[in-house]
């Protein structure tokens, strides 16, 4: 099988964009040339990636599964590209690192921005992912550094301690009133929660909040991210847990509140792993040890 970068980048491109036209505008590809070289891949692959339509394509079930496939492949090729540049002028080359978008948010962000002022050689590339996809990853060697929640680990690889949070019960005032300065357990079981969804290590903290009281958890609303969490907070559908930190970055007007929890069952440990083999071994190295580091 043949498959070039230029394909690979463009199925890619098609599937962001739904349009064999528009995917070829931005890979600066003739029109014809685009559909060719599609079709050449659907012919060898056996199967249809997109189905045509009169305005533009839908991804094919079968091209749903193969686009993580293909994503690999794109990375692959593009840390060839990366490192074959580096080694061509003395930088130190690509790392890939994985990350829940909560400690990207709180501490990931500024911890690159630290890594970029020492080492302004290296390329970095995150991807944003919950905890059980941020370990799959790492397992099959797609990145490089993983950063996830420990009770969430299955992964066999060496754990850092990286960072620490906790979560707070963020409400609207005008739908839920709570006087204590803190919530019990039981307090927080008896709203209804918007949560994030499957994978995650808030949903999973939940779920085992629930079997500590004998209890299963049927999620009154599942989210894919803060902003959405926040957006059915404030219509009163529910009361949401995050780090304090995130809620923060949003602003929150006076009408959302946040009330602290007891206990220890909201605190949670990120842990960093990594995979050697694929990044080039003394810059994965320098990454890590910074990203290590305290401030």
């Amino acid at each position: 099988m043949k498959m070039d970068a230029t394909t690979v980048r463009l199925v890619l491109a098609v599937a962001e964009e739904g349009s064999i036209s528009r995917a070829a505008d931005r890979m600066q590809l003739a029109v014809a040339a685009a559909s060719k070289r599609l079709t050449d891949l659907e012919r060898q692959l056996g199967t249809p990636l997109f189905k045509r339509q009169p305005h533009g394509v839908r991804i094919t079930e079968p091209g749903l599964r193969l686009l993580g496939h293909i994503r690999q492949v794109d990375n692959l090729m593009r840390r060839l590209e990366d490192d074959a540049q580096a080694l061509g002028h003395g930088s130190e080359g690509r790392i890939l690192i994985g990350a829940p978008k909560a400690a990207i948010m709180e501490f990931l962000a500024r911890d690159l921005a630290a890594l970029r002022a020492r080492y302004p050689e290296i390329t970095l590339q995150v991807l944003e992912e919950n905890s059980k996809i941020v370990q799959q990853l790492l397992r099959d060697k797609v990145i490089d550094v993983g950063i996830f929640e420990k009770t969430s680990g299955f992964i066999d690889l060496p754990q850092a301690d990286y960072r620490r949070d906790r979560l707070v019960l963020v409400y609207s005032r005008a739908h839920f009133q709570f006087g204590q300065p803190r919530l019990t357990l039981d307090e927080v079981l008896g709203c209804p929660l918007v949560t994030l969804g499957r994978g995650s290590a808030i949903l999973a903290a939940v779920q085992r909040a629930y079997q500590s009281r004998g209890r299963v958890f049927h999620a009154n609303y599942s989210v894919n991210g803060f902003d959405t969490m926040l957006a059915l907070v404030r219509q009163g559908l529910g009361v949401g847990l995050m780090p304090p930190a995130i809620f923060e970055s949003f602003h929150p007007e006076a009408a959302l509140g946040a009330v602290a929890l007891e206990g220890d069952w909201h605190e949670r440990q990120y842990v960093l792993s990594f995979v050697e083999g694929q990044a080039q071994e003394q810059t994965l190295r320098n990454v890590v040890a910074q990203l290590l580091q305290r401030a």
